[in-house]
């Protein structure tokens, strides 16, 4: 049976049914945002690549302790290209899963997911709740501090920036940039002051 092409569509009802919570399905979302965004640095398929984003913790609420294992069935059995399913697995790696990011998408993918929270966070303790507003210098001053947003790994992010070949400061900022797209959906358009 030949593999399908995913759509956005395909992948936003396959991450509903496996996902119920909203603070998992606006991760989605922003992972989506950002790998979109990078494609269109690196000149990339942004459709394919946000597809991508969009399902990578798809087995994450239901099964955690299969994360990047289980994934793999999943899409199998909906027939989706290898291609998607490895990078899917390979932003574990290290974490959860040997398979390791070889393509430039899937190195993509490894380094953002984990800042995406990062980001999030840091902009959620702004007065203005905004990532509109939002500067790399404000994201590298919470990095510092250990204690916030301790569940986004940090050495990860580095890591995923070297194998990009990227200095840090150009990943967070790009990472913003891709975000901004999706402020509202995120909850990230910032509060009036009325």
């Amino acid at each position: 049976m030949d593999k399908v092409k995913p759509t956005r569509e395909d992948a936003f009802n396959l991450l509903k049914e496996y996902n119920k919570s909203e603070s998992l399905i606006k991760h989605a979302i922003a992972v989506e945002a950002a790998m979109r965004h990078f494609a269109e640095l690196f000149g990339e398929d942004p459709e394919k690549w946000g597809i991508i984003g969009l399902v990578h913790d798809l087995d994450y609420e239901m099964y955690p302790e299969e994360h990047c294992k289980r994934v793999r069935k999943i899409l199998e059995e909906r027939n989706w290209p290898e291609e998607y399913i490895h990078a899917v697995e390979s932003h574990g790696w290290k974490l959860c899963t040997d398979v390791e990011p070889v393509e430039r998408m899937e190195k993509v993918l490894y380094t953002i997911d984990e800042l995406t929270g990062l980001i999030t966070a840091t902009a959620l303790v702004r007065p203005d709740k905004s990532i509109m507003e939002l500067e790399t210098k404000s994201v590298k001053k919470k990095w510092k501090q250990k204690g916030f947003a301790a569940g986004a790994n940090r050495e990860v992010i580095e890591e995923g920036a070297k194998m990009l070949g990227m200095e840090l400061d150009d990943v967070i900022r790009e990472t913003i940039n891709g975000m901004r797209s999706v402020a509202d959906q995120l909850g990230l358009a910032g509060v009036s002051g009325d």
